[in-house]
């Protein structure tokens, strides 16, 4: 008789105390892995999908030409504007269709094959960054050309649709001011500043959990 009032006991016991262990282990705090904050947004460029399209004025006539991007990837806190990440150009791909000019503007005045990548490092953003949708801001940061470094600010015109975004900006780099080769000659004088037009295509990347 007494062995099963204890196994009743016990039984009754196991009965009433799990659930209530289930409730207070579900009170405690849970330590989750953590997840990156919301506001990233991570913008990856497809170099087989944009391009860098520039114009050079002169006294004689306007050059135009492109160069092709390597790769890139920005990421944008839209809660802080603050901006991460490299955009990197291929310097020896630079093409004017005319063969002599080039070769010259490769040799003597972006001496590509030394400095074979222009890079845009930003830093930040001013103005507001919508998860979806259109917006225009402005980029901040540091421009790395012929291996010298200079603080430059580029308007961007961007649109996110689903997974996938484009943008478009518009600028100009004072190349012979910042200490490149001046290739103006007795005839021929050129603009101090190239005239630059970024067509961006590429994909919304997930943040990595840290």
């Amino acid at each position: 008789m007494n062995w099963s009032r204890s196994r009743l006991a016990a039984v009754f016991y196991v009965l009433v105390a799990t659930p209530v262990t289930l409730m207070v282990l579900s009170a405690l705090p849970q330590h989750a892995a953590p997840q990156p904050p919301a506001s990233e947004i991570i913008l990856g460029i497809d170099p087989a999908k944009s391009m860098v399209h520039w114009t050079l004025g002169s006294t004689v006539h306007t050059v135009h030409g492109s160069f092709a991007f390597k790769k890139g990837t920005l990421q944008l806190d839209t809660s802080t504007g603050r901006a991460r990440g490299e955009i990197i150009v291929d310097a020896t791909s630079g093409n004017s269709g005319n063969d002599s000019r080039d070769k010259k503007m490769h040799k003597e005045v972006l001496e590509s094959a030394r400095y074979a990548e222009v890079i845009f490092r930003p830093d930040r953003v001013e103005g507001k960054i919508t998860p979806q949708g259109t917006f225009a801001v402005q980029v901040h940061g540091l421009f790395v050309l012929h291996g010298s470094e200079h603080e430059l600010t580029v308007p961007v015109q961007a649109e996110l649709a689903g997974d996938h975004w484009t943008g478009s900006a518009t600028f100009n780099v004072p190349f012979i001011d910042w200490g490149l080769k001046n290739p103006s000659n007795f005839l021929l004088k050129v603009n101090h500043a190239v005239d630059i037009e970024l067509e961006l295509k590429g994909n919304l990347q997930k943040p990595a959990a840290p």
